[in-house]
């Protein structure tokens, strides 16, 4: 009788603390304050990015579209930003179309070689959470005009908290037409790099998509943008509270 006592407070613990455990994932949701979404559909068969946006994978996707800045309260309308997103068992892909007057970036160097700091000239990023009870790990993914790369694994509670050492294995590829002052962008990351095993339809994520276009950093004139506007007094692109929702469909 004494065994099956101890069993029996064990396995209560046990239920107690799943419980709360599943109070705060529960709360971690609730705190999302961001309110827009984009889907991402399914594709049969993957493709290695070539940076061509108009591609007819594409086509089929819902495409978003932003040009405020950050905090939501500005508007640069000749820096438009245009963003799409697949999935397949393997991988999530991502496009962007982004509109430029000027381009700013690294020059002579090797863009093999992952670029820290990329942030501070051009480039478009996505901040991506699998899972989304966890608000404060997520992954960092941030590509140039001429194709420069940055990955990071995100832990805001870890010091530091990003992770420069991690490396996605993802695919990236840009296209530039000066002629129309675009330049296009397509990302394809591997699911097992953020050791998710599968997407399941109806799914959803949480995310962010930033731009920053101009001068460098501290000099005008400069577009930190975002899509989903981040409120005052939090001025920094590491709040996960305001990322928007990703949801996966067939």
């Amino acid at each position: 009788m004494k065994f099956g006592r101890i069993s029996v407070a064990l396995i209560c613990g046990l239920l107690l603390a799943g419980l709360a455990a599943a109070g705060e994932g529960e709360k971690s949701l609730n705190l999302y304050t961001g309110a827009v979404s984009i889907e991402s559909k399914h594709l049969r068969h993957g493709f290695v990015p070539d940076g061509n946006v108009d591609k007819a994978e594409w086509k089929k996707a819902p495409w978003i579209r932003f040009n405020t800045n950050y905090l939501g309260t500005e508007e640069y309308r000749e820096v438009e930003t245009e963003v799409a997103s697949l999935w397949t068992k393997d991988h999530i892909y991502f496009a962007y179309r982004a509109h430029y007057t000027t381009l700013n970036t690294y020059e002579g160097e090797d863009a093999a070689q992952e670029r820290w700091k990329l942030w501070e000239r051009d480039v478009v990023e996505v901040f991506l959470n699998p899972r989304p009870k966890d608000m404060h790990r997520y992954y960092q993914f941030e590509v140039a005009p001429n194709n420069q790369w940055l990955d990071l694994d995100i832990d805001l509670d870890r010091k530091p908290f990003p992770n420069a050492a991690w490396d996605s294995g993802w695919d990236h590829a840009t296209r530039v037409d000066e002629k129309s002052k675009i330049w296009t962008c397509e990302f394809r990351i591997p699911l097992a790099s953020m050791k998710v095993a599968g997407i399941r339809p109806g799914e959803t994520w949480r995310l962010n998509f930033y731009r920053m276009d101009g001068k460098e950093e501290g000099a005008k004139p400069r577009h930190l943008m975002s899509w989903s506007p981040i409120a005052p007094p939090h001025n920094g692109y590491h709040t996960p509270q305001y990322f928007g929702t990703v949801r996966f469909v067939k």
